[in-house]
């Protein structure tokens, strides 16, 4: 398959499409992938002009339940962006499936760092690494700082009884996948179903973690991207997961996902619990059962990889993927770890 033809893509449709829809795009238009496979698929858009978007649509095949629901990402773009929050500036969306298989849509293209892991970060400095960590904190804090209603989201989805219905949303799905520890991670989910703390209300993103944002040069944050989790909910949910893939020189734990955090001049995660404490005014205490929570759904999350991978429709390397799902069986057995510590079970 050609560059100019990656998956997901009707090259011709979508570029009539976009000379159509987008304001100032001129064709010949060619798009190249960015990154996909285990979230929406996301392709560099380069119009004849030499001008820069990007554009998102679901993955091409094994998609569970309501996973990737594109309306949903753009919905929370379009209320976000006028709040002032760093996200891409929502362009155009598209919700006719008939164009290029799938519904999508199309942003502003953002040209900084994603720092997925520690070689991401080799050329930053301590001083860089130290402003990103603080600066992802902040933008958190802001984020759980808005009233739904405010921006416009007040609407989108159910505002109790948040993480009683992930626990069914995630359960239901790793069924659905197959997981081969399914008896483990059904006795860590009523463990924690049965011991839910009192809930806050604010918006979540899902997965908040660095290798969903973008960085400047000097660390600050120029966008936060993958809002395709995003609902109304508790925000201590969204700290748990980031505490949760933050490593830490001598862990020996692993992460939910792999991250840049163990590199030298991140802040550690008790100081990241800290800074989120005083710029939001919310009580953490409750965050162990966050990160316990953060952990089983990292394993389920992990079974839905690896169906994915068995099914070939992975749109990166399957060697990476399956060792990542591995992993998840991994993250099953410490979530049982963290709730068993708790005293949950």
């Amino acid at each position: 398959m050609s560059s100019a033809e990656p998956a997901g893509i009707d090259p011709v449709a979508v570029s009539r499409w976009l000379a159509t829809h987008v304001p100032g795009a001129a064709p010949p238009f060619t798009f190249s992938p960015v990154s996909g496979g285990r979230s929406n698929l996301t392709y560099r858009v380069t119009d004849g002009a030499g001008a820069v978007r990007a554009l998102r649509r679901p993955p091409t095949g094994g998609v569970l339940g309501t996973a990737h629901d594109m309306s949903r990402e753009w919905r929370f773009l379009t209320a976000l962006a006028p709040a002032g929050m760093p996200v891409p500036q929502p362009l155009a969306y598209c919700d006719d499936p008939a164009v290029t298989g799938a519904e999508f849509y199309v942003m502003a293209f953002i040209d900084g760092a994603v720092p997925a892991d520690q070689e991401a970060v080799t050329t930053w400095s301590p001083q860089v690494r130290r402003r990103a960590g603080e600066e992802l904190v902040e933008v958190l804090a802001a984020l759980h700082r808005l009233d739904p209603d405010d921006v416009g989201l007040g609407g989108i989805a159910r505002r109790d009884g948040y993480v009683e219905r992930q626990l069914r949303r995630w359960q239901r799905q790793v069924h659905q996948s197959g997981a081969p520890d399914l008896a483990l991670l059904d006795e860590v989910h009523d463990a924690l179903l049965a011991h839910v703390p009192a809930q806050r209300g604010g918006i979540v993103h899902g997965d908040y973690r660095p290798g969903n944002l973008s960085f400047a040069a000097d660390g600050t944050v120029l966008a936060v991207f993958d809002w395709e989790l995003a609902t109304l909910g508790d925000p201590l949910a969204d700290l748990g997961w980031l505490l949760s893939t933050w490593e830490e020189p001598g862990d020996k734990v692993p992460p939910t996902t792999p991250g840049p955090s163990a590199a030298p001049g991140f802040p550690t995660r008790a100081e990241l619990l800290d800074r989120y404490a005083r710029l939001s005014g919310r009580e953490v205490s409750d965050i162990p059962y966050y990160v316990a929570f953060a952990r089983w759904r990292s394993a389920c999350i992990g079974a839905g990889v690896r169906a994915r991978y068995l099914a070939g429709v992975m749109a990166d390397d399957g060697y990476a993927d399956e060792l990542r799902a591995q992993q998840g069986v991994h993250q099953g057995e410490i979530a049982y770890e963290a709730v068993r510590e708790l005293g949950l079970l």
